[in-house]
């Protein structure tokens, strides 16, 4: 049977439709990523590509200025100082029940000793130095109705902020231009880890890990978040960077080493894009 020569157009239409329709569907409900980076001199993007704007949770990468916050309101003076030993009441995984400073604290992400910060910090200074900081929508209220602020705001909770203000709140520090003390900027700089990356570069940054939350607002296991904030030099040259991503899929581990790790190995070739 001959297929009418006036619907055939229509025929074809539909069925490159048919092949067209299912890829842009999984392109819509691919897991949001970004990578960002920024001339920490002129400010200029050198690299910006997914979903950038979005705010999420900080997750540890909140460690960041959260040191700088301890370091200026006296709470911490300096690389290993104080060492605060682990007290049962903070109920913290295995791994954390240890004795810690400031750099043990970046280095393996210890929640409990930011638990301590905060507290030392109090509701009122905390919020104000987070406002004052400019720190992304600025909210350390906490769950609705749960008074937890001071200890979950930061952790799938209040607090949210974009990888654009990750990135520009790195570029403030390095310039020295947020509202700390000098030495704060100093011990902050000194604390964050450092990392040997491919091409020549030494990268500092801090790694966050959580996971996105369901329509009920509880964590889901299949939306493992992972983050990876600093800065990279080479040659006299640095850069301020941002990179978040979302798996698609459940991971026991956290995703922000894992994130890293990609990071560090395609920091070059980011690079010569430029």
């Amino acid at each position: 049977m001959m297929i009418d020569k006036l619907r055939m157009p229509a025929l074809l239409f539909a069925f490159a439709a048919g092949l067209a329709f299912p890829a842009l569907a999984a392109s819509q409900k691919r897991a949001p990523e970004c990578t960002v980076i920024l001339d920490a001199a002129s400010g200029d993007v050198l690299h910006r590509e997914g979903i950038c704007d979005r705010r999420l949770n900080p997750f540890s990468t909140f460690k960041f200025p959260l040191a700088l916050m301890g370091y200026d309101a006296g709470i911490l003076s300096d690389e290993h100082t104080p060492a605060w030993d682990y007290q049962p009441e903070f109920d913290a995984v295995k791994r954390d029940r240890k004795t810690v400073d400031p750099t043990i604290w970046e280095k393996d992400s210890v929640l409990w000793f930011s638990r301590e910060i905060t507290r030392r910090l109090g509701e009122e200074k905390f919020a104000a130095y987070v406002k004052k900081l400019g720190y992304g929508n600025m909210d350390v209220s906490g769950d609705a109705g749960k008074n937890n602020g001071l200890t979950h705001s930061w952790l799938k909770s209040s607090l949210k902020i974009s990888p654009d203000e990750q990135a520009a709140f790195v570029r403030s520090f390095l310039a020295g231009k947020l509202p700390v003390s000098r030495k704060a900027n100093a011990m902050t700089m000194a604390v964050i880890p450092s990392f040997g990356a491919q091409g020549g570069w030494t990268v500092h940054g801090k790694t966050g890990s959580g996971r996105l939350g369901d329509d009920a607002g509880k964590a889901n296991r299949n939306k493992p978040l992972g983050w990876f904030v600093g800065w990279a030099e080479r040659d006299g040259r640095k850069v301020v960077f941002a990179r978040m991503q979302v798996g698609a899929d459940s991971a026991d581990s956290p995703k922000g080493p894992k994130v890293r790790e990609m990071f560090l190995k395609e920091l070059p070739h980011l690079m010569k894009q430029r």
